[in-house]
């Protein structure tokens, strides 16, 4: 397993960041000014962006590994090189809808909710969005402190 930062064209990994964000417009936000990693283990598995918000607060803006290769820890492999990458990081930020199986995972890498951004999706997005049949509303922030 390799995990590596993308110095190339990062619109070339989009499909990926699609599983995570599911407008490409809102990606567009981040995208250029974050830092992206993809994670190879025999082809890529799991791609993040990460933004740097302030001295020692980062941002994850994006996490996707591949539906058929997700709960193998690749995600959770990203996340932990993050903080030996950005050894200058004290506090991880992470953004994500009201889903149990997705803050599960956030919680068993160490974050813990934050605060919430009310009616964020139906704001945002051009569309409902859902997972596990339920309606997205509000984002929720998770934080990792160091």
């Amino acid at each position: 397993m390799v995990i590596k930062k993308v110095m190339g064209v990062k619109k070339e990994y989009m499909d990926l960041l699609l599983l995570a964000d599911e407008q490409e417009n809102m990606i567009d936000k981040y995208l250029e000014n974050g830092d992206m990693f993809v994670l190879e283990d025999d082809g890529i598995k799991a791609e993040c962006v990460v933004t740097k918000e302030a001295d020692g607060i980062y941002e994850l803006k994006n996490i996707a590994v591949l539906p058929e290769y997700q709960r193998r820890g690749y995600g959770k492999s990203l996340i932990e090189y993050l903080f030996v990458h950005y050894s200058d990081c004290n506090v991880m930020f992470g953004g994500t809808g009201d889903c149990h199986s997705i803050l599960s995972f956030y919680n068993i890498c160490g974050f813990t909710e934050s605060h919430r951004i009310k009616n964020f999706f139906i704001d945002n997005y051009d569309h409902p969005m859902f997972e596990e049949g339920k309606q997205l509303v509000d984002m929720v922030y998770l934080k990792r402190v160091r």
